[in-house]
């Protein structure tokens, strides 16, 4: 029995496109708004196919490898990616439009589990996909230098 795992979510930064994607499409800058963030690093240079090294707090607070790679890399419009190590293997997409003279991004996680990881894992892994999305606000303060 597979289970699909999704959410998503959006926020209008009052920023221009070419400098939220910057601070997006660099999960470098993710420790600046996303708490679960213990340490990431890029390896190599931006674009499709650029991979980072993540660690992320996982129950109890231990560490969990969760290394991601880009998929696309459409500057100004769209970032993609999954992870390719840890427990969970999500899949995410940033995608930028113009709004209200600022930048709309919207974020979006999704994972299937199966098996046993779908009976277990499902709601935790629910849960941190939530708090991943609705920490889109820390990322507008950050930009907009609240």
């Amino acid at each position: 029995m597979a289970k699909q795992v999704a959410a998503s979510g959006s926020v209008v930064i009052d920023r221009p496109i070419n400098e939220v994607f910057a601070f997006f499409s660099d999960a470098e800058n993710d420790p600046k708004w996303r708490s679960g963030v213990k340490s990431i690093r890029r390896l190599g240079e931006l674009g499709v196919g650029v991979q980072y090294e993540q660690t992320v707090t996982g129950p109890g607070g231990r560490s969990i490898p969760a290394d991601v790679k880009v998929t696309a890399f459409e500057p100004e419009s769209r970032v993609a990616f999954e992870a390719i190590s840890g427990p969970v293997r999500p899949h995410g997409e940033y995608r930028f439009e113009a709004a209200d003279g600022g930048t709309k991004v919207t974020f979006s996680l999704s994972a299937e589990l199966s098996g046993l990881k779908a009976l277990v894992m499902s709601g935790m892994v629910q849960k941190t996909m939530d708090s991943e999305i609705g920490a889109l606000p820390k990322a507008k303060a950050q930009l907009e230098g609240a």
